[in-house]
């Protein structure tokens, strides 16, 4: 009688991870570069929008370090710096179109409350068809005016020469 090793199973391979909120954001900022190709009102606001990516997987050592750095938890996903509407400029929380989107954590809601309360519009936008009405009607609004003069900063590196 022979002794046989009993035979495993291999396991089931993982489906790949998709990352459809990122996929979606893709779409998104380049529906707005050919906005701005097109020079519509859309697209003068694509020069003024940028991505925070506080997301993803990191290894604790780096976590550690860009939290040292100033990196913080909850921070919107895309921000426009364009002032408008009587606003300072626009936080969007971006979720991927339901069912597939994710729930939107504590930190994400606390961060889009604190933006409004220093006179940003915060907004949450689930989906590319959300973010594109979303941006559409805040590129309509009027620039905010700023009113009196400017104070100058006494320090900091001149960085105009």
């Amino acid at each position: 009688m022979s002794w046989r090793q009993p035979t495993r199973r291999a396991a089931p391979a993982r489906k790949p991870r998709v990352d459809r909120e990122g996929n979606e954001q893709k779409v998104l900022i380049r529906w707005m570069l050919g906005e701005s190709m097109r020079a519509t009102l859309v697209g003068d606001l694509y020069e003024a929008i940028y991505h925070v990516p506080n997301g993803g997987q990191r290894n604790k050592k780096t976590a550690a370090d860009l939290k040292a750095q100033g990196v913080k938890s909850g921070v919107s996903d895309l921000v426009i710096m364009d002032a408008r509407g009587g606003y300072l400029g626009l936080y969007l929380e971006f979720k991927a179109t339901p069912p597939d989107h994710a729930a939107t954590s504590e930190s994400q809601r606390d961060w889009l409350t604190l933006a409004e309360s220093k006179g940003y519009l915060a907004v949450l936008a689930r989906g590319v068809e959300e973010g594109k009405a979303v941006i559409r009607q805040y590129a309509t609004w009027e620039p905010t005016r700023v009113q009196g003069p400017r104070l100058a900063m006494e320090h900091g590196s001149e960085w105009r020469r």
